[in-house]
């Protein structure tokens, strides 16, 4: 496993104490976990079925705004916007109440054996407040936020090596995206497909292949469209957001959510959280693995417990359809600590 400089502070605190070539899967956790009476459920996952600690870690790599390495992650609040003059609603999913939009803020992507979370908490993101503003289904590139933005401007991101989806959504601001989607997306449909085929950890699987057993590397940012049959140029293919905005607290993420669409954030991976399967996660035992960030797509109440709905970027072989529920209203691993969206 590589580690930057950016995932390199994320994980420096756990990986003296961590055996990394463990297995992930272990008895031991998925038994404490369900003898707790917790309000979740934890078991063996398909996406890790024989993979070690270290095989998660490479998935990881969002900075969180406590570490050390964090920088630019208060992008200010949304201009000219006063929060909570708007009715919002107890519950709400974005994969099903936004009319017209139910496949594509439904679609789990996979990040394959890379580091890019931070680039796809933050582009699914932008990608489904497109559809929810414009009813725009047009697929956005997870590619070019991970190639493109790095260095200073994205508070020093480093692709497969980690990096920071608030920064991520100010490149998006200031710079755009281009068209993009998934390793197998229609031929000349869009300007950068996903360069990497979604996987599994040794897994016998019809679905998924074999993870490669190192990271990818990050790709290079071209300028260019990788699909040649694109007609598009890469600069004029780029589209932008308005604004980028850090938002502070559960109540005015509600209302994001309900209004204009999923919004990103990045939290604490423990060694029991890869072995979620249904409930409402809270940490429950296991070490810190690192910061991982992710798209929340919807919140509600679950047998007398507040939850954020989450999309991880894990494909659907993981967690509850490649979903996954977590404590919403007390900060449960950071989750509502570095928080971000912006209109699109």
């Amino acid at each position: 496993m590589k580690f930057s400089l950016v995932s390199l502070f994320a994980l420096v605190a756990s990986a003296s104490a961590l055996d990394t070539s463990a297995p992930l899967m272990r008895e031991e956790i998925i038994n404490k976990v369900n003898s707790a009476q917790s309000t979740w459920v934890a078991g063996v996952s398909p996406r890790f079925v024989n993979a070690t600690v270290a095989n998660v870690q490479v998935l990881l790599g969002a900075v969180l705004s406590h570490e050390p390495a964090s920088t630019h992650f208060d992008l200010g609040p949304r201009e000219g916007h006063t929060y909570g003059l708007t009715a919002v609603p107890d519950s709400f999913d974005s994969t099903t109440d936004f009319p017209g939009c139910e496949d594509l803020i439904g679609h789990v992507r996979d990040q394959s054996s890379c580091g890019s979370c931070w680039a796809f908490g933050s582009t699914e993101a932008f990608n489904d407040r497109r559809c929810v503003a414009y009813g725009d289904k047009q697929w956005y590139a997870a590619e070019d936020t991970l190639a493109c933005c790095s260095g200073i401007r994205c508070g020093l991101s480093m692709g497969c090596n980690g990096g920071q989806p608030t920064s991520a959504w100010a490149w998006f601001a200031s710079t755009g995206v281009t068209s993009g989607g998934d390793y197998d997306v229609e031929k000349g449909s869009t300007c950068n497909p996903y360069p990497f085929e979604a996987c599994a950890h040794h897994v016998d699987s019809d679905t998924y292949p074999d993870c490669p057993s190192d990271e990818y590397s990050t790709p290079k940012c071209t300028k260019e469209c990788i699909d040649g049959d694109f007609k598009t140029a890469y600069a004029d293919d780029k589209v932008k957001a308005k604004s980028s905005f850090t938002i502070r607290n559960e109540a005015d993420m509600m209302e994001e959510i309900s209004t204009n669409g999923p919004i990103t954030a990045a939290f604490t991976v423990y060694e029991d959280f890869p072995t979620y399967t249904s409930g409402v996660y809270q940490h429950t035992t296991g070490k810190s693995l690192g910061g991982h960030a992710i798209e929340i797509v919807g919140y509600g109440e679950e047998d007398g417990t507040k939850y954020w709905k989450v999309k991880n970027s894990w494909n659907d072989s993981w967690g509850d359809g490649g979903y996954f529920k977590i404590l919403r209203g007390s900060n449960e691993c950071g989750i509502e600590g570095t928080v971000s969206a912006g209109l699109v």
